[in-house]
């Protein structure tokens, strides 16, 4: 399964569930799920401000069944998901101004357009602007989950085509992708609003939109 295939479709029918406790997820599911996205694995996980879609940063064929399911047009900008600011440094440049701001609104529910490293596939960037959008969730499955994987989560939102709404509850998530994704990584509910997206590529940071998080630091 190296090569990113996704599991369910060449060799098992389901996707395989692992349900985590939203305060204290279990070390070993956190351990088997994140084994799963190491293999390649499309995963189905919760985050601080809603349900999303997750594989390893670089895993394209997830990328693309991701745009299948969605929907997406090929533009379509995929976040990373990091564990904290310091590893935000390896995939967006950051000046100390900007730093500061990201300090002082991380972890939350916020998506951050910034300038793209080179360690930053081309396909996962912003075609004409050479971004990224970056964000440190708050959630303690989605903090577990990154720190055992020990990179990013390249992720998108878990909305599906025709819905206004991310789908939240994991008998529904169960239901409609049962067979579309490897892994289904459920801990109740965990809200319906997505982030707060600010564009920090400029002299002024921009909301692009405005979502779960308080965007009064942003003007």
């Amino acid at each position: 399964m190296q090569d990113g295939r996704r599991a369910s479709r060449y060799n098992l029918p389901m996707a395989q569930y692992f349900d985590l406790h939203p305060q204290n997820p279990q070390a070993r599911l956190v351990k088997q799920a994140v084994y799963r996205l190491r293999e390649g694995a499309l995963a189905v996980y919760p985050t601080d401000s809603c349900y999303a879609f997750g594989c390893t940063l670089g895993n394209m064929r997830a990328a693309r069944d991701i745009a299948r399911i969605r929907k997406t047009d090929k533009d379509h900008n995929f976040t990373l998901v990091c564990r904290d600011l310091s590893e935000i440094s390896s995939y967006a440049r950051v000046e100390n101004s900007i730093y500061r701001l990201l300090k002082a609104n991380t972890p939350g529910p916020y998506t951050f357009i910034l300038p793209a490293t080179r360690d930053v596939p081309r396909k996962v960037q912003n075609p004409k602007h050479k971004t990224i959008g970056i964000r440190v969730p708050d959630h303690p499955v989605t903090r577990a989950i990154l720190e055992e994987l020990g990179e990013p989560i390249m992720s998108s939102t878990l909305l599906l085509p025709g819905s206004e709404l991310p789908l939240n509850d994991p008998d529904e998530i169960s239901a409609r992708l049962d067979k579309e994704v490897d892994v289904i990584i459920t801990s109740g509910s965990c809200g319906i609003e997505p982030t707060t997206v600010v564009d920090l590529t400029g002299p002024l940071p921009v909301v692009l939109r405005a979502g779960k998080g308080d965007s009064t630091d942003f003007g």
